[in-house]
């Protein structure tokens, strides 16, 4: 969780590593061998391994629990089919397969529930493990975009959000789990919807021609976030506000909005103001995984202070990139790439004074 710590893990063909992305130090190098599905929990000195298969103990059936302090494997746990997807909190241990989700008990890794899912061959989840619940989210079709919410500390589903017309791209909860975007395999709208009463409170339009988002992060306030950002297939790095003042709209919109349903998600669709992008942050077609860090405000009396915020992106040809996009009070944007480094040999380099203007 870079949020929180700052650090962040990676699988690669000899193991894991594992970084603090504020200052690009590799902080744990462990070569076990292959791995496909790497995921660190922030609170423990716990990471959760899936093999690729290269190597006899390393099988993509089985899922690893390793302490990185001692160096010893906690639990393994086998399954019957590929395990996909891999989360944990301090209570909950979720395993995603092709057709299965399994929840556990972390301390006992004992199973709490076994959820027969649509056919998930991405191993598509959200899991918003610092929630009071604990919520989780996996596909509910193969053939439009909704999703199945649970409490996974209970275990219970909550409800179904039908999303989009077509099946789930990407999914993120918002800090608390108070919000879900989503983003279907068009990935020409992102969405997000209020969990607890299973309604739509935003629509964003990416763009026009269809792209894959690969990933989604709102920013990291716990009541109220104000950022979503999310990386495509296109290369480009997506940033909106999910303040409606922000965007320009008076206070005759926003009553609009709350009166006639769905009127406010076309007018936030249709205004350009509320969408910032950077093009080029990975070569088209790979894969990116990306964290809002942080989002600040000015000092200033303004009723819109200017804002900063700093993305961490990650992407599959192997570098770690840190943005800072600055929005001033007009909505203008600029950005700078402040530093890059390569996860594979960790040849550090700092990135200044590269100012950009967002188009």
């Amino acid at each position: 969780s870079t949020r929180t710590t700052g650090m962040f893990s990676v699988g690669t063909k000899e193991g894991f590593k594992i970084f603090d992305a504020r200052t690009g130090r590799l902080c744990n190098d462990n070569k076990l061998g292959g791995l496909n599905v790497v995921e660190l929990w922030f609170a423990t000195n716990l990471i959760a391994m899936v093999g690729t298969g290269e190597q006899p103990s390393r099988s993509p059936r089985r899922l690893c629990l390793f302490n990185t302090i001692t160096g010893a494997s906690k639990k393994d746990l086998n399954f019957r089919s590929t395990i996909l997807a891999v989360r944990f909190s301090r209570t909950r241990l979720i395993v995603v397969l092709q057709d299965k989700t399994f929840i556990y008990d972390l301390n006992s890794t004992r199973i709490l529930e076994e959820i027969d899912t649509v056919h998930n061959p991405k191993g598509l989840c959200a899991f918003a493990p610092n929630s009071e619940w604990c919520y989780l989210a996996i596909p509910a079709s193969t053939s439009k975009g909704s999703a199945l919410v649970y409490k996974a500390s209970e275990p219970e589903l909550i409800c179904q959000i039908d999303a989009h017309e077509s099946p789930l791209a990407a999914m993120a909860f918002s800090s608390n789990g108070m919000y879900l975007a989503t983003a279907s395999e068009k990935g020409t709208m992102i969405r997000v919807y209020i969990v607890a009463q299973a309604t739509k409170s935003h629509s964003f339009r990416r763009g026009a021609y269809p792209s894959t988002i690969y990933s989604l992060s709102f920013g990291p306030c716990i009541d109220r976030p104000d950022v979503l950002a999310a990386t495509s297939s296109s290369g480009s790095l997506h940033m909106f506000f999910l303040d409606a003042a922000r965007n320009g709209r008076n206070q005759t919109n926003k009553l609009l909005g709350s009166i006639i349903p769905g009127s406010k998600a076309i007018s936030d669709a249709l205004d350009p103001a509320n969408h910032h992008v950077i093009h080029n942050i990975a070569p088209a077609e790979t894969k990116s995984c990306l964290a809002v860090h942080s989002v600040e405000y000015s000092q200033n009396s303004s009723k819109f202070p200017d804002v900063r915020t700093v993305v961490y992106v990650v992407t599959h040809d192997g570098y770690f990139r840190e943005y800072t996009i600055g929005t001033t009070k007009s909505n203008e944007s600029s950005w700078v790439l402040e530093r890059e480094f390569s996860l594979l040999d960790t040849g550090y380099t700092q990135k200044q004074n590269e100012h950009h203007h967002v188009d």
